[in-house]
């Protein structure tokens, strides 16, 4: 049989297998038998064939979904970060980089717009903050506004705010995907005048060392909850040859997962700005400290561990051995 041919009696299974894939164990290894029987042809008539790799990953994906003990929900719990979340967000890297490009676009445009133009700081961030914040440069506590609160319930209060936003962004990627651009646009000017603002008032760096204390990790979360947003937008405007109600559960499917995956970044985020932004005083090796460990987990866990993953499950001669050893 021709490769083409094979790919066309077979993909739509595929995808299913894939995006639509069943939690009941005896439909989970009937599903890996077929997917072996799948690979075990490809293998031997197109070995070096795109849909021979496709077809390993597959089925390692299967594999371990099979020899997961799902009865046991800790166990279940760390399959997801371990492997389940970190494997959506690899298939999803390009939306995540789509996202990424949208925001600090629209945050260098308005960074670019408030050097030419005095009144548009105000015009996006307000005038109440910034007189407020004009006020406590002049007290000498140009952070001061990250004191105004208690701590606890700033911490709970941020945490919340946070979540309810990128869920909002997230949904309203419905919206054709505008929704989520529009959002992104608009988190991305209020970044672009608010940091802006503050190197016009000679406290740039300063604001990098307190202010991205929490904010490494509360915009990256914001950035990956547009990609969802996008995911979920892309699967209602190109469903392929899915019908559009299956390719937007597909799509809400693997954009929920990085919703809940985004719960304890944001989480660990109002922690940092409830209890620890507040010290705007403290030593700058301690804040490039906190900086560089926020942001470090953030491309690792987000970029590289994904990127690793996928290698390994779909060209780890040791998985390739174990789908062989089964099929055998």
């Amino acid at each position: 049989m021709r490769e083409g041919l094979f790919i066309r009696r077979n993909l739509e299974k595929w995808k299913k297998y894939q995006y639509m894939r069943s939690t009941d164990p005896d439909e989970i290894a009937s599903e890996f038998t077929e997917l072996v029987d799948d690979l075990g042809y490809a293998k031997s008539f197109y070995p070096q064939s795109k849909v021979t790799q496709y077809l390993n990953g597959l089925a390692s994906e299967s594999y371990l979904g099979i020899f997961s003990n799902k009865k046991e929900e800790t166990s279940r719990i760390y399959r997801f970060w371990r492997s389940e979340l970190p494997l959506v967000v690899r298939r999803h890297h390009r939306k995540i980089l789509f996202s990424f490009l949208i925001f600090v676009g629209f945050a260098i445009f308005s960074a670019f717009s408030a050097a030419h133009d005095e009144s548009f700081i105000r015009g996006v961030l307000g005038n109440g903050y910034v007189e407020m914040t004009e006020d406590n440069i002049a007290k000498g506590d140009p952070f001061g506004v990250y004191k105004n609160d208690n701590q606890l319930h700033m911490f709970l209060k941020i945490a919340l705010h946070n979540v309810t936003i990128a869920f909002v962004i997230f949904v309203a990627g419905l919206l054709a995907s505008l929704g989520t651009v529009w959002l992104l646009f608009r988190n991305g000017v209020m970044l672009g005048a608010f940091q802006y603002y503050f190197f016009t008032k000679g406290l740039g760096l300063k604001s990098i060392l307190v202010i991205w204390i929490h904010g490494t990790m509360e915009i990256s979360a914001i950035i990956i909850a547009g990609a969802a947003g996008l995911i979920l937008g892309n699967s209602l405007l190109f469903p392929g040859t899915y019908t559009r109600l299956t390719s937007v559960k597909a799509g809400a499917k693997d954009g929920l997962k990085l919703m809940i995956g985004l719960v304890p970044i944001f989480i660990a985020a109002a922690f940092l700005e409830g209890f620890v932004t507040r010290y705007a005083q403290m030593p700058a090796w301690l804040s490039i400290m906190i900086l560089a460990a926020s942001l470090t987990f953030i491309i690792w866990y987000f970029v590289l561990y994904p990127i690793r993953l996928q290698n390994s499950v779909t060209k780890s001669p040791g998985q390739t051995f174990m789908l062989e050893s089964y099929e055998d």
